[in-house]
C-alpha cells in the first residue's frame, strides 16, 4: 500500500466513517489501519486494505 497521505486521507472506517491511522511493523512496513473511534485496526493484505469488521481486530490507541 503506498503511504501517500493524499490517498490515506480518502480512506475513512467502514464503521463510523472516522479517519484512520496507519499503524506500521517492525521493518517500518504498512500492516494495518486503524480507527481510534471504534478502537479497531484493518489488516493489510498484499498492499490492499481489508475494511471488512469480520477481518479486524481490537486495538488499544498509546496515549
Amino acid at each position: 500500500m503506498t503511504t501517500d497521505p493524499r490517498l490515506l486521507a480518502l480512506l475513512v472506517c467502514p464503521l463510523c466513517k472516522s479517519p484512520l491511522e496507519l499503524l506500521r511493523d517492525e521493518p517500518q512496513r504498512p500492516a494495518e489501519l486503524a480507527c481510534r473511534a471504534d478502537r479497531l485496526a484493518f489488516p493489510i493484505r498484499d498492499g490492499i486494505p481489508v475494511m471488512l469488521e469480520s477481518e479486524a481486530r481490537p486495538w488499544e490507541p498509546a496515549a
